[in-house]
């Protein structure tokens, strides 16, 4: 018992010990070329986050989410591009949009189930990509928008890389506190039992049909946020942010870090980075790399890096009652055989 109140204690220590990692490291690394690294990881966190919502505590495999990251990030561009919007309303009509567009799509989409959703899911990101690279006369096509202004709140302008990361981190952090907020409350109990058994769920009274959608619109909603800070840190968009290549990278994060966990976005999206940055030489082949990684990845941590830690963390956890259950027991007998033994004499 008093293990596992050490356990839980510097369990709720490790929140506030990263974030101070997190806010110091810009003062203690002078070389941007990390800050940048890490400031992209905490934008694809913010977006896979949201894909952990709808594929790991709700079930449903969407392959759309590099379409929304790029419609959030053209609404947000072409508002303070072609608009000239300032920063925050254009953040939140980008999150806004994207979350129509995803309500829309999931009305339709989720009345599928299993594969048949997973490749509706995929045609609707192509056709997203479609729409960005085609409508030349909107979004530029494949020339790009150029000229994305540096965002500015009041007179707060992020114009350096230091104040950009700070206001990324600002947003994942606000992300990763309502993600763990969903998932701890009702709300997030109804989607894992969604996710478990369907049937189950209708049996129980529950409306699965509207509880996807509000899933569905939570993850396209992050997705549109994490395009938006994307653009407004590039500050350049191509149609090529929408590729469906994003959505499997975003899946291959989600997978290596742990699929329906809390820090499973963040972990797996800051190793394969990484990983992917060391092999910038090899990134022609870097599919040849993480084909064979995933599949020992499947065959030995099906669960993911975290998705393993919490399970083992239960195993123990268990053994522990388990024994202490089996001791009680023993000392019971015990006592009862002494005060037995006292009676007869």
């Amino acid at each position: 018992m008093r293990k596992n109140r050490i356990s839980q204690r510097a369990s709720k220590l490790v929140l506030p010990a990263l974030l101070l990692i997190a806010a110091a490291i810009p003062v203690l690394i002078s070389n941007t070329y990390y800050l940048d690294v890490l400031a992209r990881v905490f934008i694809w966190t913010i977006a896979v986050s949201g894909m952990n919502v709808i594929v790991g505590y709700t079930g449903q495999l969407s392959l759309a989410h590099a379409g929304f990251f790029g419609i959030g990030a053209y609404t947000f561009g072409l508002l303070m591009v072609k608009a000239e919007m300032p920063f925050l309303p254009s953040l939140v009509v980008a999150m806004v949009a994207t979350g129509l567009i995803g309500a829309l799509v999931g009305f339709i989409s989720l009345r599928l189930k299993g594969h048949y959703f997973a490749i509706f899911s995929l045609c609707v990101g192509v056709i997203l990509l479609l729409l960005i690279e085609k409508w030349e006369s909107l979004t530029e096509g494949v020339r790009g928008l150029l000229g994305i202004p540096v965002p500015q709140i009041g007179s707060l302008v992020f114009s350096s890389l230091t104040s950009q990361y700070y206001l990324i981190l600002f947003f994942l952090v606000l992300t990763a506190l309502i993600n763990k907020r969903i998932v701890q409350s009702l709300v997030g109990r109804t989607f894992m039992s969604i996710r478990n058994s369907e049937e189950l769920a209708v049996a129980l009274g529950i409306n699965v049909m509207r509880n996807k959608i509000l899933a569905f619109v939570h993850s396209t909603v992050l997705a549109g946020l994490a395009g938006a800070l994307y653009a407004g840190y590039i500050r350049f968009l191509g149609p090529d942010i929408a590729h469906v290549e994003h959505t499997f990278d975003m899946l291959l994060y989600l997978l290596v870090g742990g699929i329906g966990t809390l820090w499973g976005p963040l972990v797996g999206t800051t190793l394969v980075t990484i990983l992917m940055q060391m092999l910038q030489s090899w990134q022609e082949y870097r599919m040849m790399i993480f084909g064979p990684v995933l599949v020992l990845l499947v065959m030995f941590l099906p669960y993911g890096i975290i998705g393993t830690c919490v399970r083992l963390k239960q195993r123990r956890q268990t053994e522990l009652e388990r024994r202490a259950e089996h001791t009680t027991a023993v000392s019971s007998v015990h006592e009862q055989r002494l005060s037995g033994g006292k009676a007869d004499a």
